[in-house]
This record gives structure tokens, C-alpha cells and sequence, in this order.
């Protein structure tokens, strides 16, 4: 009987000990960064990247420093950084962490950036990935981690919350809803209810309105995929359901394409035409919306009359909304640095939730957190259910899939070609 109580007390001391262990690693991760290093190191970090300037960054440089503040750190811009990050990494000024993108994986012209880079799921470099939304993460044919996700993307409308409150409508959250309110601010005066860019297919309002939907519907198709990726022109046909759908939204009148065309590129323009302030909802993708606070004060009409506006999902499927979610600008780190232990420190200090949330606020983009509530901007995007989110990453869509993919929905959106012909042109579309 002694024997089973000194048994049943170990097993409690070791269940207490394994909760309490689990709690201090809950409670380490709530806290943010622990510092390895000592305090007194010194080193000097270079990070590369394409961005004209990069004042995000800079500030977690100055919170970086607040522990080491030994460590310089430097953002150099890379022109023509897609074709030029494979030379600047085999040279003699190679940077210690420099901007990756998943889509570069797999393709032999960017096989250096992927070469260079350490394996960042290596748990002795003890980063923080579970902090970041599962779907976005690379997936490798190794299982190695070449880069993490800083930023994510996805694709969805400004709305003039001002213009839905004064006006008494709500922000639609289903198809019928969307066809709904736009008939009603024509209803009230309002000439053009939603827009978008529609001048190119790159990242036009076709490819902006559709693209989610089209991953909702092959994202359980392995077979689908796969042709899709192979340019397999039978593939086409996978498309129909999107192009029919893309007809429809154009017929319910949801958008003028002429007032449309007069919006001269994706960003600046689209910017400054939706703060307006009479078109209640306007396409684009998260690209666009982190370029919105810098030009509040570059708009006249906005400063007259400023509003409230956020970033919403475009209601296209039967469910409702759908979250494309991808991810953006990622980090990786060169494995062949002389500054190798302090840019890991940096990664592992930049990849919490903490940080991850305060560079994408200050980006103006969708963090790659899993928690998405405490941005007023992307919020409705952490509100969609699971089985409302969708990623291509996961999917297994390439980025050629998707070139034709928005080709041929915007010649069909376009009125350029029927559906059948886009169909049956899949896979010959000019890469």
C-alpha cells in the first residue's frame, strides 16, 4: 500500500512539474525576447533587401539595441533585387540576413538565395515559428526552413467604414450582400459603389475579386493542382467555375469597368481615388493598403474631410468571405556570415509575436501572426473561420499557375475573350 502511494505521489510530482514546466515556456513566450548573448557583444549586422527605405526595420533596430547595444545594424537596398541577390551573396560585401520569397524555391535562376541560407527550423537557433500562421511557412521537399515569413499579403477592398455608417449599411459578408449594398449607394447617389485598378492583369480588380475563390475551389483537388502547375492545357477547365463567377459579378453591376480604367496604376492611384471619399469600397491587395497612411496627408479631400476606413475579405464564395492567405517579404539568414551568432540573435529577437506585430503595423502590412485582432486594419481577416482560409503555399499553386490564372481571367473580365476561349488557352499565355 506504501509502495502505490510513493507511486501515486511521483506521478503527481511529475504531471505538477511537467505543467509547471509548460507554463514557464507559456509565460517565457508572453514575455517576448530573452537575450542568450552577453550584453557587452559586439558585431555588425548587414540585411539586404529591395525596398527603398525600410523605417519599420530601423525602429526594431533601435529595439534591438536596447539589449545589444554593441550591435550595429544596416539596411542596404539592392537594386534590381530579384536578379541580383544570387551575385551580391557568391560576393565579398555578402549581407548577414537578406530578403527571400517563396516563390523563388524551386527555380534555378534564384537557387543561391535558397543555397545561402540557414536552416532556420534547426531548434538550436531557438526561433519562435509557432508564433507565425502555419500555411505561410515554406514547405521544402527536405523539411528545412530557408525563411520565415515577416510580412503576409493577401487580397480584399478598402472600405469607407464612414460612408457605411452614415449612409446605415453594413460591410457585406456574403455575395448577396455585396450585390445588395452596391445596389443600395447607387440607390443613394453614390456613381461608383466599388472600384479597382483594371488597366493591367498583373493585379487587377479581376484577379483581386477572383484569385480567393479559385484556391477555395481546387484547394482540395491534388489532381487539379498539379495539372494547373504542369500548364497541362486540359487544366483549363478548372478555371470555369471562376470565370463563370467573374461574369456574374461583372453583370450584377457591381463594378463600372470605364470609371475603373480611369485609375492609372495599383497604388498611388488606387490610393488616392478611394480617399476620394465617395467610393464606399475599392479593391487591392495588402501591398497597397500599407501605402495608405503615408499619403492621408497627400490627399486634399481626405484632409478636408478625413474618414474612417479599414481593409476587409471580398465576399465571393457561397460561404462568404475567403482569406487569401500569403505570405509577403521573408527573412533569411546567411549561413556562410562571420556575423552568424548575433544575426540569429536578431532573428530570434524579431521572430515573436511582439515584434512581428509592431514592424508589420509600421510596414502598414498583415502581419504573419496568428493573431490578427489587434490590428484595426486587417482584423476582419483574423475573424474568418478556418475552413474560410485559404493559402497557395499550401495549395501547392506556383506562381506560373497563377500568371495564368490572371491572364485569363482578366481577358474574360475584360470582355477580350469568352470563357471557353481562355479555357482553352491555358498553359499559352505569355509568362
Amino acid at each position: 500500500m506504501k509502495k502505490l502511494v510513493c507511486i501515486l505521489l511521483a506521478v503527481m510530482m511529475v504531471t505538477s512539474l511537467t505543467a509547471c514546466t509548460v507554463q514557464i515556456q507559456e509565460e517565457a513566450k508572453a514575455q517576448g525576447f530573452t537575450p542568450r548573448l552577453d550584453a557587452s557583444a559586439h558585431g555588425h549586422i548587414r540585411i539586404a533587401g529591395g525596398y527603398d527605405n525600410f523605417e519599420a526595420l530601423e525602429a526594431e533596430f533601435d529595439r534591438f539595441s536596447d539589449h545589444y547595444p554593441n550591435v550595429e545594424l544596416m539596411y542596404t537596398k539592392v537594386d534590381d533585387y530579384n536578379n541580383m541577390i544570387g551575385t551580391v551573396l557568391n560576393g565579398n560585401d555578402a549581407p548577414d540576413i537578406y530578403v527571400n520569397y517563396s516563390w523563388m524555391y524551386g527555380r534555378d535562376q534564384y537557387k543561391d538565395a535558397i543555397e545561402h541560407a540557414e536552416d532556420l527550423a534547426d531548434p538550436s537557433l531557438g526561433l519562435d515559428t509557432d508564433c507565425i500562421r502555419s500555411n505561410i511557412i515554406l514547405k521544402t521537399d527536405d523539411k528545412s526552413l530557408p525563411m520565415v515569413p515577416i510580412f503576409s499579403n493577401t487580397y480584399g477592398m478598402l472600405v469607407n467604414n464612414s460612408l457605411f455608417e452614415k449612409e446605415g449599411l453594413s460591410v457585406p459578408k456574403t455575395y448577396e450582400e455585396l450585390v445588395s449594398v452596391c445596389g443600395s449607394f447607387r440607390d443613394k447617389g453614390y456613381k461608383n459603389p466599388m472600384m479597382g485598378f483594371s488597366k493591367e492583369e498583373t493585379t487587377s480588380l479581376f484577379t483581386l475579386v477572383s484569385y480567393p475563390f479559385f484556391c477555395e475551389n481546387v484547394a482540395d483537388d491534388k489532381d487539379a493542382v498539379n495539372k494547373l502547375n504542369a500548364m497541362d492545357p486540359s487544366a483549363g477547365e478548372y478555371m470555369r467555375p471562376t470565370l463563370e463567377k467573374m461574369n456574374q459579378f461583372i453583370k450584377d453591376g457591381c463594378v463600372d469597368l470605364g470609371e475603373c480604367d480611369t485609375i492609372e496604376n495599383n497604388y498611388d492611384a488606387v490610393i488616392l481615388r478611394f480617399f476620394e471619399g465617395d467610393v464606399p469600397m475599392m479593391t487591392c491587395s495588402g501591398d497597397t493598403v500599407s501605402g495608405t497612411k503615408k499619403r492621408e496627408s497627400r490627399s486634399e479631400a481626405f484632409i478636408a474631410n478625413p474618414f474612417e476606413y479599414s481593409f476587409v475579405p471580398i465576399p465571393m464564395s457561397k460561404g462568404g468571405a475567403v482569406f487569401l492567405d500569403m505570405s509577403n517579404l521573408q527573412f533569411s539568414v546567411n549561413k556562410d556570415s562571420s556575423e552568424l551568432d548575433i544575426a540569429n540573435e536578431f532573428m530570434r529577437f524579431l521572430i515573436t509575436p511582439q515584434e512581428l506585430n509592431e514592424i508589420a503595423q509600421n510596414k502598414g502590412l498583415m502581419s504573419p501572426t496568428k493573431d490578427l485582432s489587434f490590428s484595426s486594419m486587417y482584423a476582419a481577416f483574423g475573424d474568418v473561420p478556418e475552413s474560410g482560409i485559404v493559402s497557395p503555399e499550401e495549395i501547392g499553386l506556383t506562381d506560373d499557375a497563377l500568371i495564368q490564372f490572371r491572364q485569363a481571367v482578366f481577358h474574360v473580365g475584360t470582355g477580350d475573350m469568352t470563357i471557353d476561349e481562355a479555357i482553352a488557352a491555358y498553359g499559352s499565355f505569355s509568362q
